[in-house]
């Protein structure tokens, strides 16, 4: 029954909570315990896409109510298309420094999302060695 108890806890551990997760998800760090989760929502399969979703959230609420200011909707779109698209392209073009700095800042090694990718990617980097630099990896 201990067992089941302890498993029970430790399961609840692995993800966080509601407000565990805001705060990560805006800048702040989780326990150790939960560092395999923080792994794998860093680095796993659509990082970048939760990355992107994640931090379109303040954005979006910062325009939203340009949407309701009285006028045309030409202007209103005017108004909010400039900063959503900076918004994008920002968040595009810094997703991996801030995903390495959120590595870092759980004690874990930055190289991961290199490392994934190098090992998603192995056979076209042993192709590029063999090709141009005449020798195997």
């Amino acid at each position: 029954m201990a067992t089941l108890m302890d498993h029970a806890a430790t399961q609840r551990q692995v993800r966080p909570g509601p407000w565990q997760y805001v705060k990560y998800a805006y800048g702040g760090r989780l326990p150790q315990s939960m560092i395999e989760w923080v792994t794998d929502d860093l680095v796993g399969p659509r990082a970048s896409v939760r990355m992107v979703v994640r931090w379109a959230i303040p954005c979006v609420l910062l325009v939203l109510p340009m949407l309701f200011v009285p006028g045309p909707i030409g202007v209103r779109i005017t108004m909010t298309m400039p900063i959503l698209l900076s918004y994008l392209f920002f968040s595009i073009a810094l997703n991996r420094v801030y995903r390495r700095y959120r590595l870092v800042q759980h004690g874990l090694d930055p190289e991961l999302i290199n490392k994934l990718e190098r090992e998603r990617n192995s056979d076209m980097y042993d192709e590029y060695f063999r090709k141009y630099r005449g020798q195997s990896r």
